[in-house]
């Protein structure tokens, strides 16, 4: 006699949700799998394009005629469109020479280097790779900083968008600072690697006149929006973090734990031009830190990180040169970061009417002045 399921037994439940979930992993294991074996077409459908020559010898429609051809003998297949077959000439070009570089720096064979790139390069989506190639153009550094970094750090595109849109690449590990000198090899490079400068504080919506109070409770009240620009592996600990020194209590601006680096950071900002007095204190937060709340064995030396609106390099130089405290010195902006050449990217008004006259030309056969 057959029984009829209890519906309500907890037994029951748990396993249909463990069967959810078994099958959600199957399908994303599934996706990235034909993500991965697509890019390894298009990657070879490129070499094939450069090592053929293939634009010049069929000409400009080349790419147009290609993709109806294969259309018609793959009815059923998808990401063959003429875009799509323009770009994996660029996608191959583009990382080649990353290829290409890491044969000159690497001892490994061949085989080996062109394993590891694939290994990155294919667990990317093609979406991905695409705004990639546009913003990136033939800068194989950029693009390849970028895909560490979406692959380290599980980024979205829009999560992309953002990096490129406020220039990481070009402020990643650019801070002045005195790692080399004051840290351990194995880690002075992964914490240059977290500074930033300038840092991009426009996420505080700040326009108007403010104070220091006013920018660190703004930067607190989008703490999510700080986190990332600080970096992966930040924890926040405090504002205006209470330490007793001596007979004195002392008061951190902000304070952090990098999981990365296992050490705290002291945060200070200061919405002045950099003095040489500030970075004493921040030297001397740090070595409070180090003495009251770093644990032998656990955490490595604390890092301290101060945010300035504006510095004098060489007397920021020097002032690091003076310590020794592993410290960093970045300015910060307000403003949404923009390309410092913007000729071309913002049509002129008469581009617009001309474009403009051109279309209602193309509709109606008239000629506009």
């Amino acid at each position: 006699m057959s029984k009829s399921i209890n519906i309500l037994d907890k037994d029951y439940i748990q396993w249909i949700k463990d069967l959810s979930s078994r099958y959600r992993r199957s399908q994303i294991k599934a996706a990235v799998k034909v993500n991965q074996e697509m890019l390894q077409f298009y990657w070879e459908l490129g070499k094939d394009i450069v090592e053929r020559d293939v634009e010049n010898r069929y000409g400009s429609r080349f790419y147009a005629s290609l993709s109806r051809d294969l259309k018609t003998l793959l009815p059923d297949a998808t990401g063959l469109s003429e875009r799509n077959l323009y770009y994996t000439k660029k996608f191959y070009s583009l990382y080649r020479q990353v290829h290409d570089n890491l044969q000159q720096v690497v001892a490994d064979s061949d085989d080996q280097i062109s394993q590891q790139l694939a290994a990155k390069l294919f667990s990317v989506p093609w979406g991905h790779h695409m705004l990639l190639i546009d913003k990136a153009k033939d800068d194989y550094k950029k693009a390849w900083f970028y895909v560490c970094e979406i692959i380290e750090n599980g980024w979205s595109r829009n999560m992309l968008l953002n990096g490129l849109d406020t220039n990481l690449y070009e402020r990643q590990g650019h801070a002045l600072t005195n790692f080399k000198r004051t840290l351990p090899e194995e880690t002075s490079d992964l914490a240059q690697e977290l500074t930033k400068d300038p840092c991009d504080f426009a996420f505080t919506g700040i326009t108007g006149p403010y104070n220091e109070r006013l920018l660190k409770d703004k930067l607190l009240g989008n703490i999510t929006q700080f986190l990332v620009e600080l970096g992966t592996g930040f924890a926040y600990l405090g504002k205006e973090y209470r330490i007793q020194v001596g007979e004195r209590e002392q008061f951190i601006d902000l304070l952090f734990y990098n999981l990365n680096l296992s050490c705290y950071v002291v945060i200070e900002v200061k919405i002045g031009k950099f003095e040489f007095a500030d970075l004493g204190q921040l030297g001397g937060y740090v070595v409070a830190c180090n003495h009251i709340l770093k644990k032998e064995g656990r955490d490595n030396p604390t890092i301290g990180l101060l945010i300035c609106k504006e510095k004098d390099r060489v007397q920021a130089q020097y002032a690091l040169e003076s310590s020794s405290q592993p410290l960093a010195i970045s300015e910060y902006e307000l403003e949404k970061f923009y390309p410092e050449k913007v000729e071309g990217t913002i049509p002129t008004i008469e581009e617009i009417e001309a474009k403009l006259s051109a279309r209602l030309e193309a509709q109606d056969g008239t000629v506009y002045e």
